[in-house]
């Protein structure tokens, strides 16, 4: 795909600072015969609660990024961002969730939580088990809302951030705030997954419903039968179903976290700033339910850009518009 940008990005361009990224990037451009079939060669490391599944690429003494999805994706929505990154001299770690793909919980005793702040310690958990002190983190969706509690929560190690649709930390508490109608239309599929109707049928239908979310979150994208079926395969994961229907049913109050998490979800419900240097992506023909970028440009204290992606890219950002997301990625490490 080529991807347009903003009126904004083509002055930085011209600047010259993504300029140098582009072309570091455009020397390694992916080119794939027939990208539906290219696949991410899997790794497997204990790591906290978790047997992490996940993909690596790139010089083992790179700079490491670490590349985070979200619901329902998988690391595929990466598949031509990690090598652009990896030819450019990048340590390019994508995992599965957990809930996705090869990864496991390493006991059958420990509660499918899918709280945000139990992800977002999987994140830093496989950060030690692959000794990495210090990544830019970047992802969307569930993975956006992650990368942005590492950033706020542990700013030593995160060197810089990249989040689409912004700012996503969450609070159950105003999760209970009803919004106007059309608002609340956007998120059916959440109400749908507080019933015991919603998990049942989330556990029957979950590749069409995974593939209707697909459509409605990226209007514009043309995918193939055969680009859904690589991802909707890692839904297959025994745990898929719990910690979707946890994480939904928790963010509206319907479902009770783990005390072990409390102190950290109390930071998170004052919604601390973001300190390390940031950049946000929207797509503009994102049709998930998304802020607006004035409403939390604020909460970025550091070096921080906004940008918007054209020509038709909706949700699923680093798939649709690959080498604007990996751009991005280098963007924010020469901040």
């Amino acid at each position: 795909m080529s991807e347009l940008i903003n009126r904004d990005h083509r002055i930085f361009l011209a600047n010259g600072v993504v300029g140098v990224a582009a072309a570091q990037l455009g020397a390694s451009s992916l080119a794939l015969a027939n990208p539906a079939e290219a696949k991410l060669p899997l790794k497997q490391i204990d790591a906290g609660l978790l047997n992490v599944g996940y993909a690596e690429a790139g010089p083992a003494d790179g700079r490491a990024v670490v590349l985070l999805h979200g619901w329902p994706y998988d690391i595929h929505s990466f598949v031509d961002v990690v090598p652009l990154l990896a030819s450019a001299g990048y340590r390019v770690i994508t995992p599965y969730l957990r809930g996705y793909g090869t990864t496991r919980f390493l006991s059958g005793e420990t509660f499918r939580n899918g709280q945000q702040s139990a992800v977002a310690l999987d994140t830093i958990a496989l950060m030690d088990a692959l000794q990495i002190r210090t990544a830019i983190v970047a992802g969307f969706d569930w993975g956006a809302r992650t990368a942005n509690i590492v950033a706020a929560l542990w700013p030593q190690r995160c060197k810089g951030l990249v989040s689409v649709s912004g700012y996503l930390v969450g609070n159950p508490a105003a999760g209970k705030v009803p919004l106007p109608p059309a608002a609340e239309l956007q998120w059916w599929y959440q109400f749908y997954l507080a019933t015991e109707r919603g998990r049942a049928g989330y556990e029957k239908y979950r590749h069409d419903f995974a593939k209707l979310i697909w459509a409605i979150a990226s209007p514009k994208w043309d995918f193939t039968d055969a680009t859904f079926d690589r991802t909707a395969a890692s839904f297959d994961n025994p745990d898929h179903v719990s910690i979707v229907v946890h994480n939904y049913r928790w963010r509206l109050g319907l479902a009770e976290g783990e005390s072990k998490y409390d102190d950290l979800e109390k930071q998170l419900a004052k919604g601390p700033a973001i300190t390390v240097p940031s950049i946000t992506l929207e797509g503009d023909a994102n049709g998930a339910p998304h802020p607006d970028a004035s409403s939390y440009a604020r909460k970025f204290s550091g070096k921080y850009a906004h940008r918007v992606i054209s020509g038709g890219v909706g949700h699923n950002l680093p798939q649709e518009a690959p080498r604007a997301f990996a751009e991005a990625v280098v963007e924010v490490d020469r901040y």
